[in-house]
């Protein structure tokens, strides 16, 4: 049977290609889109998770739009220059022909989660805000989830939000924080593996191959993301973030993993970063924590050929 996920998601360009690649795999079942901020403010990522599931011909599944703002604070804004004013590339998309579902976000999945208890593994790609909503909201679901595994986070690698922190995690470390202390398992995806995945040029102009809308939307949106990489990191082409947490869905043997408690730092210039307890002995801060398995090695060029493939058979 596949296995049944709800996405969170601020698309973004990674989060398309995540998508994308989602909806590609047999061995998943696509739920339900649940909308946050973080590349683009929630309105607009609700309408491109609406969009991107016409391209898929995938309108039967529901869109449940999120969290506007984090746990305590604004949001602090989104980031055209890596994913375009759109959060597409900037190829401005007709709006979608359909709303999302009256629930919220947060309604959703524990709507989800009761139907379905023990079935349903969340996969947030983007800040964890709605997660931690949702928990607020039913705190039973952490003994309903299947598993959360998330894109995001930074155990021994530097951030990219900022020296210490992931985006993903910096836009909400409150709600982070909850997520992470939950009575569940959490598998953390984060910059530790995702920054050794590297999509080179030719595998980039393979898309243009495929013959499909999904590849065809994914071509044209990927330059003005690709130009973000190769001006700020020594390499051509992309880093694969958001789909690498879907690849571990599929083949976890693809990655190493560590199992830490986490917490999330909130003040000052480590606000965001996720810090393992990895020494012999537990800080009392971290004693109550549970066990998160942190992806630190993966097998790239495996993960990048996945991808392909099942996007070449859309």
């Amino acid at each position: 049977m596949p296995r049944k996920i709800i996405i969170d998601t601020d698309p973004g360009v990674d989060d398309t290609m995540a998508i994308f690649f989602a909806l590609c795999s047999p061995e998943l079942e696509l739920l339900g889109l649940t909308t946050v901020f973080g590349n683009v403010h929630t309105k607009l990522a609700t309408k491109n998770a609406l969009r991107l599931l016409e391209i898929a011909g995938r309108t039967d599944i529901p869109v449940a739009h999120g969290a506007d703002d984090a746990l305590t604070g604004d949001f602090e804004g989104p980031v055209p220059f890596v994913h375009g004013e759109d959060g597409q590339g900037d190829i401005f998309l007709p709006d979608p022909a359909r709303a999302p579902i009256d629930l919220s976000a947060a309604q959703f999945i524990v709507e989800q989660l009761r139907a379905n208890p023990g079935e349903i593994t969340l996969v947030p790609i983007g800040p964890l805000t709605n997660i931690a909503l949702a928990l607020r909201l039913e705190p039973r679901i952490a003994g309903w989830v299947d598993e959360v595994v998330l894109m995001g986070g930074n155990a021994l690698a530097p951030g990219n939000a900022s020296p210490a922190a992931e985006a993903n995690i910096r836009n909400d470390p409150e709600a982070a924080d909850l997520v992470f202390g939950a009575d569940w398992q959490v598998t953390m995806v984060g910059l530790d593996v995702t920054l050794r995945v590297h999509m080179k040029p030719e595998h980039i102009a393979e898309y243009a191959t495929h013959g499909n809308p999904l590849s065809a939307h994914i071509t044209r949106i990927l330059p003005h993301y690709r130009n973000y990489f190769e001006a700020n990191y020594d390499a051509e082409g992309i880093y694969v973030h958001d789909s690498s947490a879907i690849a571990y869905l599929i083949e976890p043997d693809l990655f190493t993993l560590r199992r830490w408690p986490i917490r999330v730092g909130a003040l000052g210039l480590g606000r965001g970063k996720t810090w393992p307890a990895t020494g012999g002995r537990i800080p009392p801060e971290w004693e109550s924590r549970p066990l998160v398995n942190v992806c630190v090695g993966v097998d790239g060029e495996r993960l990048v050929a996945l991808e392909a493939e099942r996007l070449r058979g859309a």
